[in-house]
Order: C-alpha cells, then sequence, then structure tokens
C-alpha cells in the first residue's frame, strides 16, 4: 500500500445509501459504495429478509457464507414496503438520503408509490439505481430474470462449452448480477459528479445488457460478415494459441499468446522460430486458420513438462502463462497473499469467515470492511430513531403491526 495512504479518508465518506435490492446485482453496486465510504443501510423484508441470507453455503449463524461477504458493511432494517407505514417510512429516510438501489420487477416499486416520480419529489438530488433482467422499456420489461437467464439472453451461454455440445454454465452463476453491480457502481458515480449541474436522475440498467457489452467483438463481426460466433471450448476465435492446455502432470495452464510478437517468443522458447516466419505463421489470421496445428504444437511441447515447468519457462521468454487454479491454490498462492485479496472477519458470535478484499487499490483513498454481513434488522432503532427521529414507543407499535 502507498506510504501516503490514509485509510481514515474515504472518499464516499457522508453519502448515504439505501438498498432495497434483494440477491446480488443492486446491493452490490451498494457494496462497493460502501467499502469506500458511504454508509449503506439495507432494507429487508421483516421476519424474511433477503433470500441471499439463504443462498449457499450456511454460516454458523443460519445467514449464508455469501450474505456474510456480499453484505458487508451495511446497516441491516426491517421494513414492509408494500404497507402505506412502511412506504412513508422509507419516503423519510429517502429525503435524508443520497442513493436509492433497487431491482425489482418494473412497475413494483410504482405499485407502492415509491416510483422514481415519486421520490423524485420528495428529494430532487436522488439518484436512483434500477437493475432488472430486462429493464424499464421494451417489450420484455415485465418478464423475470435472473443472472442465468441474461446470460442466455445477452449471448453468453452461446459462446460456452465445447464444439457441437451443450451450452454450459460460464464459472458463476451470478456472474451477470456481479457484472450488472459494477456497471450500476459506475452509473452512480458518474451520476454523483453531474448532480450539481442536472439534479437528479435514474440509472435504467437490464442484466443482459451488463453481459451483451462484454463480448468481444461478435456484434461488428456479425454486422460486418454475419459470423455466428458459437462455442470454441478451451480456445478463443480472436488469438492462437490462446487457450488452456493439459501438461505431462495431469495438470492445466492458461497460455495466452494474443499478439504476432508474443507467439514469436513463444516459438522461440519452444525451438521452433520458424514458425513466426511471413510464409508460416507470423501473422494472427495465418494461426486461426491452422489452429488445429498450431494447438497440436503446444500439446507436444507441453506433454513433456509439468504446469510448473511450464510456467516458468513462459515466465522466462515472456509468454503470458499461469496455472489453472482451484480456490484451494488460491489460498496459499504467494501473489494472492502479498496482494491481500483474502481477509478475514469475525461476526457476532465469534465466527471466521474469509471474504475477498476489497478492490481496485487506492493508493490514499483505500476502501475497508468494517463488518461482515449484518444480522437482520441489527440497526432498526439506530436508523429509525436517530436518523428519523421516532420514539421508541413509535417503534414498537410499528413492530408489532408487522411493519418493521
Amino acid at each position: 500500500m502507498d506510504k501516503d495512504s490514509d485509510n481514515s479518508i474515504l472518499p464516499l465518506s457522508g453519502i448515504r445509501v439505501i438498498d432495497l435490492g434483494t440477491f446480488i446485482a443492486a446491493p452490490y453496486s451498494a457494496t462497493v459504495l460502501g467499502e469506500f465510504g458511504a454508509e449503506v443501510i439495507k432494507i429487508e423484508k421483516p421476519m424474511e429478509g433477503d433470500p441471499l441470507r439463504a443462498f449457499g453455503t450456511p454460516s454458523d449463524s443460519g445467514d449464508s457464507l455469501c450474505w456474510l461477504s456480499e453484505a458487508r458493511n451495511k446497516r441491516s432494517v426491517t421494513l414492509d414496503l408494500s404497507t402505506i407505514k412502511g412506504a412513508n417510512l422509507l419516503r423519510g429516510l429517502v429525503r435524508k438520503a443520497d442513493i436509492v438501489c433497487e431491482n425489482f420487477r418494473p412497475g413494483t416499486m410504482e405499485k407502492w408509490g415509491l416510483g422514481f416520480d415519486q421520490l423524485i419529489k420528495d428529494n430532487p438530488n436522488l439518484i436512483m439505481l434500477r437493475v432488472s433482467g430486462f429493464g424499464q422499456t421494451g417489450p420484455l420489461r415485465e418478464k423475470p430474470g435472473f443472472a442465468r437467464i441474461a446470460h442466455a439472453f445477452g449471448g453468453l451461454a452461446h459462446l460456452t462449452g465445447m464444439p457441437g455440445e451443450a451450452p454450459l454454465t460460464p464459472g458463476s452463476t451470478s456472474l451477470a448480477d456481479y457484472i450488472s453491480g459494477l456497471y450500476g457502481a459506475i452509473g452512480i458515480l458518474v451520476a454523483l459528479q453531474a448532480r450539481d449541474k442536472v439534479g437528479g436522475q435514474y440509472i435504467d440498467l437490464a442484466l443482459y445488457e451488463s453481459i451483451f457489452r462484454v463480448l468481444d467483438d461478435i456484434a461488428p463481426s456479425f454486422a460486418k460478415s454475419g459470423i455466428v460466433r458459437g462455442r470454441l471450448g478451451t480456445g478463443t476465435s480472436n488469438a492462437c494459441p490462446h487457450g488452456h492446455f493439459k501438461c505431462g502432470d495431469g495438470l492445466w495452464v492458461a497460455l495466452a499468446c494474443s499478439s504476432d510478437k508474443i507467439f514469436a517468443r513463444f516459438v522461440q522458447l519452444i525451438g521452433r522460430p520458424e514458425l513466426a516466419q511471413d510464409d508460416h505463421y507470423a501473422a494472427a489470421h495465418q494461426r486461426l486458420a491452422n489452429m488445429d496445428y498450431i494447438n497440436h504444437i503446444v500439446d507436444e511441447w507441453l506433454s513433456g513438462l509439468t504446469a510448473e515447468q511450464a510456467i516458468k519457462l513462459c515466465d522466462k521468454a515472456g509468454v503470458p502463462c499461469a496455472a489453472i487454479q482451484s480456490i484451494a491454490d488460491i489460498f496459499t498462492n504467494e501473489q494472492f497473499i502479498a496482494r491481500e485479496n483474502l481477509k478475514t472477519l469475525t461476526r457476532d458470535n465469534d465466527e471466521a469467515c474469509v471474504i475477498p478484499n476489497v478492490i481496485p487499490k487506492l493508493s490514499k483513498t483505500p476502501g475497508r470492511i468494517e463488518k461482515l454481513g449484518p444480522m437482520l434488522g441489527d440497526s432498526n432503532q439506530l436508523v429509525f430513531e436517530e436518523i428519523l427521529g421516532l420514539s421508541p414507543s413509535a417503534l414498537k407499535d410499528l413492530k408489532d403491526e408487522g411493519v418493521i
């Protein structure tokens, strides 16, 4: 970390976020902001809470490990938004907030009288992130959607898997949620920057759009040449050799000759410099046209090496190569350890939990994780009494009525 860093300076300190979302997409935007100092108030349904609390491996306290990690730094408040009193309490919080994050189906917030057009009247400077499966407009706006649906609709699932075989899950079933959360955080930060000029505004983001945006050149390639890229297995359509290869010890490595210069370095390394001549495979289009042959040469070379040997040789030659790591490998990897990519925190019940640390790393104002995901309703008294000024008796009445 930079010697000039001051972890007491958090760039988003003083910004208040109301997180109304469930699962990952919009809440992840709020999490990112919270890591850099924003106060995040998580609104959950009384007695039930966010479904993310039950998603994945449970912790000792019952809440999922996913919840402990992804709801980091947040304050939990219970509130039934479908009731008039609940909606009015939320509007009171919105008046004292900067940002609202939600990922309900379009029309749900409006049904409760909490749409952007209503909330902006209470707070003209409000920034509202609205994440949904298909966006707030278009013929499919009301269609439900999760990350897996976004992977299918946005074009990623079609590309994932071995040629001619079933489309596979692209690593994480929640990938679209996380990518959308990042795009949501970008939208919020841009809107904050513009707020003094234009006032409040909303951000409309569809899960499938985030996936579609990161699929390289499939759109211009189809528009220009009618190319419909299919499943390429361990390789890619843009570079060669560029994929996953098995070594002599049975372990796999990723190799990425992404340019002609890197390919020239690689063939020099394996003792086949003639392959980089102009009349052979010097140019990417030549290699792509002969992908099977080039990949066979790589397979032959790696068959006589362990993964560790191959990586060391490639590193010395300036050829990008890395082991394909499991999470067990990651926990002992010196690079992950040196960069403090894993952080251990303890919850109120003394349960330790290891979670991914904050990224990106800022040299002077780095982010932080102060606590794991909160217990349900742990901040009801703090938020309703200190922010909204409700009395203890009023809180009791609201709880008895099921509003909080």
